[in-house]
């Protein structure tokens, strides 16, 4: 259990730098950078980013382990298999970067319009950020996790939810120890003019996963969820920019009560809508980059140690690490020649919509999370699970070595 709970732990410090969790860390440094001058508020957005992460991990694992002991079949990331969640996410993370840009402000307390805030609702801010970065960062899988979250879930509760506790600490100790200890502010830069530039920067990795969303969304509803969120994304930015120029006709002292009416109006348009027309429609087609056969269970069982290795990729569209592996890897030309050479049947386990089938088949293999990769060999011995950063001639050496053959 200690070991679990240290590799949960270091799992939620490299977490902070994978890809899908870069945009959320845009917000963590702009709330640091505003704050530095002032070691209360520095304290205060620390102790705030880490009740939100702790709170919405252990909300997520409670929910994750009262499914799995209802007889659910689920994983980790199970609430990104959800088309709603993520339409929510992504019009959630597109109002995050039109306030980075300015459109409107959140707790707004300004002398004048753009000023950016800096003493009201930095703890709540914080929190939010920290649940939100939560949510956003299942997808990744940082080294040590999987095995960590492997480990928790075949745990009573109590066990599983201090391991995601540790995953939670880790994940936060970063933002929150320079947060709490003023030696370590020192390093942070002082406040000026450039904030304002720094913040409108920073709208932009969050437009970069606001567009991975909407991919994602995609892939799994198709194209009328395509055109519900874009259609959404769109009422949602008008309604932002009038919000906008309501805040500031308050300040100015002009009326601005119907500007407000209006807002509200066309946001209640935007979500009420959304789990009618998004459905668990056909997915979008992807292009095959090699031949494969149909992954099941039985399928699987049907042709195993029958002279042939076997190679299941079990991946997601909201996967990032899968993604990128699929780039460097396993659409690689090497990896190809290989398949083909060793006679390896290629199967893909995907987890884009919610499968009880790849939930169980991972269970058993002792995996909790994406992106997973095993190698079943040629004369039925035990399967090999490759890492989750994947490398061509580690897929061609397994390969080769399952299937007994030779390079």
């Amino acid at each position: 259990m200690l070991t679990a709970m240290l590799a949960a732990f270091a799992g939620g410090i490299i977490l902070n730098f994978m890809p899908c969790v870069f945009p959320i860390i845009s917000l963590k440094a702009l709330g640091l950078v505003r704050h530095s001058h002032s070691t209360v508020q520095t304290r205060k957005e620390g102790l705030g980013f880490l009740l939100g992460t702790v709170v919405t991990m252990l909300i997520l694992a409670a929910v994750l382990l009262a499914l799995r002991a209802g007889g659910t079949a689920v994983g980790w990331g199970f609430q990104l298999q959800s088309p709603l969640v993520i339409a929510f996410l992504a019009l959630v993370i597109l109002g995050a970067a039109l306030n980075l840009l300015g459109v409107f402000e959140v707790g707004l307390s300004m002398q004048r319009a753009g000023e950016i805030s800096v003493e009201r609702g930095a703890f709540v801010r914080a929190a939010l950020t920290g649940a939100l970065s939560i949510i956003v960062a299942t997808p990744c899988a940082a080294p040590f996790m999987a095995g960590a979250i492997g480990y928790a879930l075949v745990q009573p509760p109590a066990v599983a939810l201090v391991i995601f506790f540790a995953l939670a600490l880790g994940f936060a100790a970063p933002f929150t120890l320079i947060s709490l200890f003023p030696a370590l502010g020192k390093w942070l830069p002082r406040p000026g003019a450039w904030m304002n530039t720094l913040k409108r920067g920073l709208a932009f990795p969050m437009f970069g996963a606001f567009g991975w969303l909407v991919w994602v969304l995609a892939q799994q509803a198709g194209t009328t969820a395509l055109a519900a969120i874009l259609a959404a994304a769109v009422v949602l930015s008008f309604a932002a920019w009038l919000y906008g120029m309501a805040q500031q006709r308050r300040f100015a002292g002009k009326r601005h009560l119907a500007l407000f009416a209006v807002t509200a109006a066309l946001i209640l348009a935007v979500i009420v809508p959304l789990p009618s027309v998004i459905k668990n429609g056909a997915p979008l087609e992807t292009m095959a980059h090699v031949e494969e056969v149909k992954w099941s269970p039985q399928n699987v069982a049907d042709n195993r140690g029958h002279g042939k290795a076997i190679f299941v990729n079990f991946t997601a569209s909201w996967c990032i690490t899968c993604q990128v592996n699929e780039k460097t890897s396993l659409s690689t030309q090497a990896v190809k020649e290989a398949l083909a050479r060793t006679g390896t049947l290629y199967m893909v386990a995907d987890s884009t919509k919610f499968n009880a089938d790849i939930d169980d088949t991972m269970n058993a293999l002792g995996q909790g999370s994406l992106p997973l990769y095993v190698v079943y060999p040629a004369d039925g011995s035990e399967p090999k699970i490759l890492p989750q950063v994947l490398t061509p001639s580690i897929v061609v050496n397994a390969l080769t070595q399952a299937s007994g053959k030779k390079t």
